[in-house]
């Protein structure tokens, strides 16, 4: 077992209400101020992304890390006691943890808790795979692994957080791929398409794309 702690993982989404845009300018800068002492003030990791015009069912989002879910809880209760609180409703928030995978047997820290800088695009990426998958002999499953670990390797642009979701939330897994070239984390998914562990793959939907921004200018992009 390893000895890493174990840090909660949320990805929150959410949609901007229209109101806000009609509120003046200085309120607006001051209110993204307000969120942004709250988040740093919160003892949480977290990072911020923008998926508006990427998404047309969020305009932005949270990753946040944490020692438990009690204290995302408690962050996210501070979020909303904001006046830009005020004008945000959730659309999709999932949740997981770390954990040491059973194939490769390497603890690795996330950048987000590690406090690493984010490249340009996160795409979140909820996998759940099919009950056949576990009823596989683990050797067997390690083998088609290995296959799928070393298409990754040839992308080392590319980083992937994984974490897990099964008995916690819908998904079995939350991955959340990093990088700096949209076209290059394309042609990666597409090699991973032809191995054999995709077959085993009951839903990997939906697949969002986001980009990095502080939450200053974010919220000051929403208009």
């Amino acid at each position: 077992m390893s000895d890493e702690p174990t840090y909660y993982i949320s990805h929150s989404f959410y949609k901007l209400d229209s109101k806000w845009r009609w509120m003046a300018d200085l309120a607006k800068e001051e209110s993204a101020r307000e969120v942004e002492n709250i988040i740093k003030n919160s003892g949480i990791r977290f990072r911020s992304y923008s998926t508006l015009g990427l998404r047309a069912d969020a305009d932005f989002m949270f990753w946040l890390a944490a020692s438990s879910a009690d204290e995302i809880q408690d962050a996210v209760s501070r979020l909303y006691l904001t006046v830009f609180g005020k004008y945000i409703l959730p659309t999709m928030t999932y949740l997981s943890c770390t954990r040491t995978s059973i194939y490769t047997q390497v603890p690795r820290t996330l950048p987000v808790v590690a406090g690493d800088p984010p490249r340009k695009y996160a795409i979140v990426y909820p996998l759940t795979k099919t009950r056949e998958w576990y009823l596989l002999p683990e050797d067997r499953r390690r083998e088609m692994m290995d296959q799928h670990i070393r298409v990754g390797q040839k992308y080392p642009g590319i980083l992937l957080n994984t974490t897990y979701s099964l008995g916690m939330h819908d998904e079995d897994f939350m991955l959340a791929f990093e990088c700096d070239n949209l076209k290059e984390f394309q042609d990666l998914m597409m090699d991973l398409r032809e191995t054999e562990v995709s077959r085993y793959v009951a839903v990997d939907t939906p697949m969002i794309t986001c980009i990095s921004k502080d939450i200053v200018p974010l919220i000051s992009s929403l208009g």
